[in-house]
């Protein structure tokens, strides 16, 4: 066993400047959540165009997250993290500057490729800076936080931009997060040298996999314009499946692969991803359906809307400090994760209960906070769990990996969703219109909108709860301890990578 190495003596203070890319990132989410339907104004977006102002950019993220990850290994971390928040900065002040929707969409896409160099960068910077397991787990425990109060943070803070300035100050905010970490990085991190993973970069994969991400994610988009069944829509859906088909098969036979596919073929890893994707899928649609419905039929401000949201953030922080992070090593993780997705399951179920003149405090508080905790306590022993028994040379992939199932999920849940939504809208308007005046009834476009929101959330349930399910069977790992030191070298076991929410 070789030598452990000394840790680094900056390495606290250039956790700071690391949490402050993770803020930004977290904060891009759900500033721009917020902001959405005052942009769709102001840019004359059309519904169906809407959803692409959050897939562009998780596609995007996602689609490339692996080759970043990979990228990241190859050409030093430190390296590849601040050239991903200068990307990063540049993209959101073109997006701030747009005057158009295709300029909107083009800077939320450069967003999505510059954070997909930057999270696995992140991640893996923390990896190799912090060498002792607890020093780790307390690393990775604060760089989580930051995550969750990011998301707060980002819902008040959208609010406020948008109500007192506009729209356009949620994307240019993140230009004073990326010079803070920019400067922070080149003053204190210090990336070790033998970190570097030396093979070369697998570029079939890279093209395979992000080619067969889009065309699935596209596929869903599509369907809402031309149906499930159009010619364009089964195409890509198709060329989805030969895609990633072609991507397994190259993997399993290159040298240097993208993804070594030891990494998703063990049970525990190949079970995390598959539910908390899933998981991720049903809690995405959410957002955007909660938004539109406080904004443009309850009538909430953005800035009220943002504290809306917030019983679900504390839920969520509570689930994973207090519940998830205290059981977890008492506890096997599967009876976190299924009992964890079956909450959130149920809050989704009281969510779907809304009506025009719903009442705040009795469907969507109740729905939030089981939402929250539910998602919270799972996520913790999931992300613990993710890179379990990884080997040291495949810790930056595995970390890109479970944010690829995240991102993708993303992605894909808000384009299904959306389209199922618009689908029961249309259908539920076709059966209760009796004039054309009824179109032009702003009740009766919002019992339309309700009612679509709804169809669409049970669907989340749904899903959630199938989450429960694949989570209880395909787990079955011990419970966790990361109480052992980890040399240089070793296995780097129960490593607990925080999620990156989108």
């Amino acid at each position: 066993m070789p030598e452990t190495r000394l840790p680094d003596p900056k390495r606290w203070t250039a956790l700071i400047f690391i949490a402050i890319a993770q803020l930004m990132v977290v904060l891009d989410a759900t500033v721009v959540n917020i902001a959405l339907p005052s942009a769709q104004a102001d840019l004359g977006i059309s519904d169906g165009n809407r959803q692409w102002v959050v897939t562009a950019y998780t596609l995007a993220f996602g689609g490339l997250l692996l080759f970043g990850g990979r990228i990241a290994d190859l050409w030093g971390r430190r390296n590849t993290f601040i050239v991903g928040l200068l990307g990063f900065a540049a993209a959101s002040a073109l997006g701030g500057a747009a005057v158009n929707t295709a300029m909107l969409l083009g800077a939320r896409a450069l967003q999505g490729v510059f954070g997909a160099l930057l999270a696995p960068a992140a991640l893996s910077l923390i990896s190799v800076m912090f060498t002792d397991a607890k020093e780790r787990a307390k690393a990775f425990g604060i760089y989580g936080a930051i995550a969750g109060a990011g998301a707060a943070v980002g819902l008040i803070l959208g609010g406020v931009l948008t109500e007192y300035l506009n729209w356009r100050w949620a994307l240019f905010v993140n230009i004073f997060f990326a010079v803070a970490a920019v400067l922070g990085a080149i003053a204190f991190i210090r990336e070790p040298a033998e970190g570097r993973n030396r093979n070369r970069l697998d570029i079939p994969g890279v093209v395979l996999a992000s080619t067969g991400l889009v065309a699935l994610v596209y596929g869903f988009s599509r369907a809402e314009s031309d149906g499930w069944s159009s010619g364009v829509t089964i195409s890509l859906f198709v060329a989805s499946v030969v895609l990633l088909a072609s991507f397994v098969a190259v993997e399993g036979r290159v040298k240097a692969p993208l993804l070594p596919l030891r990494v998703i073929t063990e049970r525990n890893r190949g079970g995390v991803y598959l539910s908390l994707g899933l998981a991720i899928i049903g809690m995405f649609g959410l957002f955007l359906f909660l938004t539109y419905y406080l904004q443009q039929v309850m009538g909430y401000s953005a800035l009220k809307s943002g504290f809306a949201f917030l019983p679900m953030v504390g839920g969520m922080i509570i689930g994973s400090t207090q519940i998830g992070t205290r059981l977890m090593l008492r506890v096997r993780p599967r009876f976190l994760m299924a009992p964890g997705f079956l909450v959130a399951a149920v809050g989704m179920g009281i969510l779907a209960q809304i009506k025009v003149d719903s009442n705040y405090a009795e469907i969507l508080l109740p729905g939030l906070v089981l939402m929250g905790l539910g998602m919270g306590t799972a996520f913790m022993p999931a992300m613990s769990l993710s890179a379990h028994g990884v080997r040291p040379e495949d810790a930056g992939v595995a970390s890109a990996m479970v944010n690829t199932s995240q991102q993708v999920g993303g992605s894909i849940g808000t384009a299904l969703l959306n389209t199922l939504a618009a689908s029961a809208t249309t259908t539920w308007i076709g059966s209760h219109a009796k004039s054309p005046a009824d179109l032009k009834n702003q009740l009766f476009v919002n019992q339309a909108a309700v009612h679509g929101y709804s169809v669409a959330i049970y669907w989340a349930t749904a899903i959630l709860a199938l989450s429960a399910v694949l989570a209880f069977v395909l787990v079955d790992a011990g419970v966790q301890n990361t109480g052992e030191r980890v040399a240089e070298g070793d296995s780097i076991e129960d490593m607990p990578i925080p999620v990156i929410a989108h």
